[in-house]
């Protein structure tokens, strides 16, 4: 497959030709399928998109991916292909009368015997009754919808549009992606970037999988240098503008890469964790929420396996408090590498869960009347605490009485692994459960 932004005819070449004002992204726009580069799932042989050209019936879509990966450019020249014609609008700056604008342009050009395309950028920004006013129109055919959004539709979109769309997801420009369009602009302009091999692979690696970015940078490289200029990679970081991060703390991102420190931190790997630690804090993420998280991990994960995972966590958000940026960082470092590394047990997560259960489900049972204090004169005679034991006047320091109340009988919740501390608890529970079922004349409820 060829490029993302690719020369007009690739079959013919001819001398570079750089329109004077026009952004490279602009010049390099492919003019067919053939010419964009990456999303080979959907646009290759047997990709998504082919297979539904090939069929010649166009569905409505959910284009999904981040910025600079050709959702707008694969739009359009889906259109293109399939004979519609192509209409666009933006939800950032459209509202309700755009629609019904849009809609009976559609419907009138319907009449006429074309069928309409509509692309809407950034769908996700509409609301709930705005995204519900496309559903008519789609279901009668007025419309082919294809919404490009950078944000999870799962979140984002109602459940009426998305059933009635195909959420296809586009992926970040790899590498080698990124460095086919870095040589097509050089087609282009007629000049070689001048980069060293390890400053041109900083470049693309700036570009974070956006080929809008990409040539944005190209365009950087070629204003800043000077005759007979070959950059370094520090030369190159003083004359481009870094690009934040994808990431937004409200949203997508966010989800995703605590989901990725919880899971890495919970699957034993260090050096994983500090990388997703190390993103979130580079892409502006709060360090006390990453504190807490850090506080919830040795709880819900680790547990009594290792006693000292939660106050190592609350210690490390102690630390960031009174030491602040950086320095404080590196005690949450130090508390992402600590978990990591400890043995791991959700017994007790677990058995809260099944007591809660159990306690939600099971009413208000009085406990065993043995356990229970009798202050008054009347409760005594009622029966209120006759017949309890008091552990420390046995010999073992356990009586191995009855304390769960007779309507929900003995239950077992808290069950430890084999690992770190709680093998050793492993053993005082098993103790404690032949002591009691020998107390019992060797018999267990």
């Amino acid at each position: 497959m060829s490029d993302l932004f690719a020369t007009d005819n690739d079959d013919e070449p001819s001398a570079p030709s750089v329109q004077q004002g026009r952004p490279l992204a602009d010049q390099l726009r492919p003019k067919s399928l053939d010419e964009v580069i990456g999303q080979a799932h959907l646009l290759g042989p047997e990709g998504t998109l082919r297979r539904m050209i090939a069929s010649g019936r166009l569905g409505s879509l959910i284009l999904w991916g981040p910025p600079g990966t050709g959702k707008t450019t694969v739009a359009r020249l889906l259109a293109n292909e399939t004979g519609y014609k192509f209409e666009q609008i933006s939800a950032v700056f459209s509202g309700v009368a755009d629609l019904k604008k849009a809609f009976e342009k559609a419907r009138f050009d319907r009449m006429n015997g074309q069928r309409t395309l509509l692309f809407v950028d950034e769908i996700h920004r509409f609301n709930r009754a705005q995204q519900d006013g496309f559903l008519p129109v789609m279901e009668d055919g007025t419309i082919v919808l294809v919404g490009a959004t950078t944000e999870n539709p799962s979140f984002e979109l109602n459940a009426a549009l998305l059933s009635r769309s195909q959420v296809l997801r586009f992926e970040p420009l790899s590498l080698e992606d990124l460095e086919k369009l870095a040589e097509r602009a050089e087609a282009l302009t007629g000049e070689a970037l001048p980069l060293d091999v390890e400053s041109r692979r900083t470049m693309l690696t700036l570009a974070d999988g956006d080929g809008r970015a990409m040539l944005g940078l190209v365009e950087e490289v070629l204003a800043s240098a000077r005759t007979d200029e070959v950059m370094d990679v520090e030369t190159l970081l003083s004359v481009v503008q870094r690009r934040a991060p994808i990431y937004d703390k409200a949203q997508d991102g966010h989800y995703n890469l605590i989901s990725a420190l919880h899971k890495t931190v919970r699957g034993s790997d260090p050096d994983a964790a500090l990388y997703y630690f190390a993103r979130m804090l580079d892409a502006g993420e709060d360090p006390l929420f990453l504190a807490r998280r850090l506080i919830r991990m040795a709880v819900e994960d680790i547990g009594l396996a290792d006693p000292q995972a939660l106050p190592q966590a609350v210690a490390g958000r102690d630390a960031y408090q009174m030491l602040g940026s950086p320095e404080g960082e590196l005690a949450l470092a130090q508390v992402v590498v600590y978990l990591a590394l400890a043995p791991k047990s959700n017994a007790v997560y677990t058995g809260f869960k099944e007591a809660t259960s159990i306690a939600k489900a099971g009413g208000s049972p009085t406990p065993p009347m043995v356990i229970l204090n009798a202050p008054t004169k009347l409760m005594k005679t009622s029966g209120y605490g006759e017949g309890y034991i008091y552990d420390h006047d046995t010999p073992e320091g356990f009586s191995g009485q009855e304390y769960f109340p007779e309507k929900i009988g003995r239950q077992e919740f808290y069950r430890p692994v084999e690992r770190g501390f709680e093998r050793e608890l492993k053993k005082r529970l098993d103790y404690f459960t032949r002591l009691r079922v020998a107390k019992r004349g060797g018999e267990e409820d």
